[in-house]
């Protein structure tokens, strides 16, 4: 039997636009927020269900440097709650690793398998690992347990015997390489709304500059799409992320 093979459509990006249930997670609170939530609520609001899935509790992060690691925690764990609301969360999961503290890429990767696993999310999204000159440790290993969970959890045995389950799409916010762009035009003001509740990590001077950059961003990924702002992704498939060489193309 002969098959035919489309050569452009194995070097085109999966489409997300037709989610129905996604997975955001992020190595601390604030990250879905900052890196895709234009993107997040833009998906929400076409219906599309969305979880968190924070991987640390964020304990050695405050404004307010009296407060106690956790103190700390429960306040960001509040945040993290209702900053996603705001964007159309309805799940919150939460792995509680001490902030600063995450270095096993494959221990994470099969507690993340298990969540994938029990969601069955169409797609999965994280910080890009490969960001250069990423410096925050969390934020590449949680990367890279994404993506092993990713590649493994529709095997039969990882992590354990539940059912396997294989999302078809990893998307990678915080990233140089995009690959997608959202309209985040209509969103963009709740993405601003969702972060401004992150009291303990942000103050009006912080959030007045991140207003400035991603605005700037905005407009320069929708140069020439037909819209005002939009949010970049780095969108990939299961073919894409195992001895794919071309991968940098997509």
């Amino acid at each position: 039997m002969e098959y035919e093979f489309d050569v452009s459509a194995l070097l085109a990006p999966p489409d997300i636009s037709k989610c129905k249930r996604i997975l955001c997670v992020q190595p601390h609170p604030d990250d879905n927020e900052v890196g895709m939530g234009g993107v997040i609520a833009a998906l929400t609001r076409k219906g599309c269900e969305a979880h968190y899935l924070t991987v640390t509790n964020g304990d050695k992060g405050n404004l307010d440097r009296s407060a106690s690691p956790a103190r700390t925690a429960a306040v960001r764990r509040e945040e993290a709650q209702a900053s996603g609301g705001v964007l159309g969360v309805t799940g919150f999961h939460f792995l509680d690793y001490g902030d600063g503290t995450l270095s096993d890429v494959l221990g994470l990767s099969e507690k993340i398998a298990g969540v994938i696993r029990a969601l069955c999310p169409d797609a999965v999204f994280c910080p890009d690992p490969w960001l250069a000159y990423e410096g925050h440790w969390d934020h590449i290993v949680t990367g890279r347990a994404v993506s092993n969970a990713f590649q493994m959890s529709g095997r039969a045995h990882f992590p354990d015997a539940s059912e396997p389950w294989q999302p078809a799409v990893i998307g990678y916010y915080t990233t140089s390489n995009p690959n997608t762009v959202i309209d985040v035009t209509e969103t963009l003001e709740k993405k601003f709304a969702a972060m401004a509740l992150h009291k303990s990590q942000f103050d009006a001077r912080t959030l007045a500059m991140y207003r400035v950059y991603f605005e700037m961003k905005g407009r320069e990924l929708a140069q020439g799409k037909g819209f005002t702002f939009g949010e970049g992704l780095k969108v990939l498939g299961r073919l894409h992320t195992h001895c794919f060489v071309d991968s940098d193309r997509i």
